[in-house]
């Protein structure tokens, strides 16, 4: 298979000195004991680094691991991090079905020792108006589409994740916040566009359990809830999906769900957002304007004639 990189303005990819130090940087903490050796010892190699963020900062590691929503570990921001620890993503398989030739299901090992994998550092925007930049390792979904030839009929892709209720505590007592399997979502084309990654690291290390280990999904101009984790099964079908968020909250929650600041939320304005990691300092609000498609403005294309508003959010 031939890898056809997406054309990225020279702008947008990291200088190749500061991505060199980078990973200079971690390999010599490893070897000095600074670091564990698992941060320096994934199953993959990172082949490139594009960063597609601009000029902001990226959030500290810190606040990406330990802030997040991962239902199957509790609804609370710092459940994810503190109830995973007996979540175990080794060994992992990914089933590929539905309506394509080959139908397959694939290790883990033998899926990324076949993928070029590279750096993607993406703005990633929360429905609940809170951002963060991340730099995530992966490769771009089409790539393991192509694999499977989707056939003729196929139109959308559907994605599910694990289900382990004795290793996710949100998933087993009385209290379900939400139907399981956690189930999203894509339009074909949606999920064969470049910035569509299926991501297995996060700053250079393996994918953390509280991130979605062992491999998630990343669409960056989309709401982060799209970004379903730790999948075990994707299947191309003909019609629209369900999507575990617009099954519970269809008013709330659109099978879309592109970043668009001119849609809010029933409960709350969709116009700003917060940046989580920054001190704007007492006299700041923290602050920054929402940008549409999250900025990711070449996506724009795929809904030319879509009313993003009030019909299709």
């Amino acid at each position: 298979m031939v890898y056809h990189p997406p054309r990225i303005p020279s702008s947008e990819i990291t200088p190749k000195g500061v991505y060199l130090n980078r990973r200079t940087f971690v390999a010599g903490a490893v070897a000095a004991g600074l670091l564990p050796s698992a941060a320096g010892a994934s199953d993959f190699k990172v082949a490139d680094s594009r960063n597609m963020a601009g000029d902001e900062a990226v959030t500290p590691k810190e606040s990406v691991t330990t802030y997040n929503n991962f239902y199957e570990f509790g609804t609370g921001k710092e459940d994810p991090s503190r109830y995973s620890g007996s979540f175990n993503p080794r060994p992992w398989s990914i089933k590929i079905d539905g309506l394509v030739k080959n139908e397959m299901e694939i290790g883990l090992e033998d899926l990324l020792s076949s993928m070029p994998i590279e750096e993607r550092i993406y703005r990633m925007r929360c429905v609940e108006a809170w951002s963060m930049v991340i730099p995530w390792d992966g490769f771009q979904l089409s790539e393991l589409l192509k694999k499977a030839e989707p056939l003729g009929s196929a139109k959308y892709v559907a994605f599910e994740t694990v289900v382990r209720p004795d290793e996710m505590p949100g998933q087993s007592g009385v209290f379900q916040p939400l139907p399981w399997p956690y189930v999203e979502g894509l339009r074909l084309d949606e999920a064969m566009h470049p910035l569509t990654l299926m991501a297995v690291g996060i700053y250079g290390e393996d994918l953390p359990n509280q991130n979605g280990a062992p491999i998630r999904l990343v669409v960056p101009w989309k709401y982060g809830f799209k970004g379903i984790k730790s999948i075990t099964r994707i299947s191309l079908v003909e019609n629209e999906p369900p999507s575990t968020w617009n099954k519970a909250a269809p008013n709330e929650y659109g099978f879309y769900s592109n970043v668009n600041p001119n849609r809010d939320h029933p409960r709350w304005s969709q116009a700003t957002e917060r940046r989580i990691g920054e001190d704007k300092g007492f006299f700041s609000s923290g602050r920054r304007d929402t940008l549409m498609f999250n900025g990711y403005d070449e996506v724009a294309g795929l809904y030319s004639g879509m009313d993003l508003i009030n019909t299709y959010f």
